[in-house]
């Protein structure tokens, strides 16, 4: 089919959606589908077979995670340029992720364009927790996103609970469930990675998180919970790394880490390349999911489960539909009790070992590029036939 893939972040950085868009593309590419990405400005410049990729002006950049003024603005710009493309050229559906549905809507009302709506989180629930003031119009942003799901031709969600979130305004729609997927295996002869505890002269247990410091990611939490999880003898020579992060937020988070007492255990160590994530996750003896909102899955719990090594997360839904106590170590998002399990973990390492094989066990057994692959290539495979269809009926139709 041609495709226009709508992608409204910067692309391609190495952080979620556009690492999973990156996948998509891939695996629709070797389906043998002409694409057509249209994304921000900002990002690192990559090529496919059967792929172009045009972008807004890149004036507007520093995009961070979630919600923005600057993202409504080269949104907007997006539109103008969607809506030329799809006048010069037949495409056979539309691929439209996050806020890109609502262009996707424009498209659908100028040229008849079906698309299908990637939900790769709630907009309407997103909004509401970086904003809260939005609160009282929060009935309004839900309508907006139920909206997109009903005049959509399918959609595709992340997990369970985006899901969910969907068929709560179209319970016949079709969705296809297409989880991440594990993508941090590599061969350790291309390693290049540091060596951690050279790096930060630890000799004690490495707790480790992997991601942006947005407020919802919970750093906060983490590390309030270690400066409690040290009042206990065993814990004391533990040490945290964390891995990722704008500038600005590393040198808040240095300041909080004095303030609490554990500035010479918690190291900050900044953004790294991905190819070399699966190398720091085996070296760590924990690795920490600290988030305490949303409800989409972070794509970094299947590269902590692929690892094998024990994960600690908060027990709120957005972990909890792909982990469980069999897998994962869980504890509610408060610093007295996230700090308990930090001792548990640290004072136990058959716990350790078991829970990181049960971990990589259930990833292989569940989260494989195979498993994601064939979701993707039936999802399309199906949509390509009621799109065949359509087209069949109404040129019988003008018979």
């Amino acid at each position: 089919m041609n495709i226009l893939l709508l992608a409204p972040h910067p692309f391609y950085q190495e952080r979620g959606t556009p690492i999973a868009v990156d996948l998509l593309i891939k695996t629709l590419s070797q389906r043998g589908d002409e694409i057509d990405v249209l994304t921000y400005g900002e990002g690192e410049d990559v090529t496919y077979p059967q792929v172009s990729i045009r972008r807004t002006p890149g004036f507007v950049r520093g995009f961070r995670p979630g919600f923005s003024f600057r993202k409504v603005l080269a949104d907007i710009m997006m539109a103008g340029i969607a809506t030329r493309m799809a006048s010069r050229k037949h495409y056979d559906i539309v691929h439209a992720v996050e806020e890109s549905a609502f262009i996707a809507l424009i498209l659908k009302g100028f040229f008849g364009l079906p698309y299908v709506y990637d939900m790769d989180s709630s907009l309407a629930q997103q909004m509401v927790e970086k904003m809260p003031f939005l609160k009282p119009v929060s009935p309004i942003l839900r309508r907006l996103e139920g909206s997109a799901v009903k005049r959509s031709t399918a959609v595709v969600a992340v997990c369970q609970a985006l899901a969910d979130t969907a068929r709560s305004y179209d319970d016949e729609k079709s969705i296809c469930l297409l989880h991440d997927v594990a993508n941090a295996e590599t061969s350790p002869e291309d390693i290049t990675a540091d060596n951690l505890r050279e790096v930060t002269g630890a000799a004690g247990p490495l707790l480790l998180y992997v991601g942006n410091l947005e407020p919802y990611q919970g750093i906060d939490l983490v590390l309030e919970s270690f400066a409690l999880s040290r009042q206990e003898t065993t814990s004391r020579q533990a040490e945290i790394v964390i891995i990722g992060g704008l500038q600005k937020d590393i040198d808040a988070y240095r300041e909080k880490c004095q303030q609490l007492g554990i500035g010479e255990s918690v190291h900050f160590l900044g953004p790294k390349p991905l190819s070399q994530l699966s190398a720091y996750l085996r070296q760590a003896d924990i690795l920490l999911s600290p988030r305490t909102k949303g409800n989409n899955t972070p794509m970094k719990i299947y590269a902590y489960l692929q690892s094998g090594k024990p994960v600690l997360a908060t027990d709120i839904w957005s972990h909890t539909q792909v982990l469980n106590p069999s897998i994962a170590q869980l504890a509610p998002p408060e610093p007295a009790a996230f700090a308990k399990a930090i001792v548990k973990l640290v004072e136990d390492p058959q716990l350790r070992a078991a829970l990181g094989s049960a971990g990589r066990k259930c990833v292989e057994e569940n989260y494989s590029y195979d498993a994601y692959k064939k979701n993707l290539v039936g999802f399309y495979r199906g949509l390509e036939d009621r799109i065949a269809a359509k087209e069949t009926l109404i040129v019988g139709d003008g018979k």
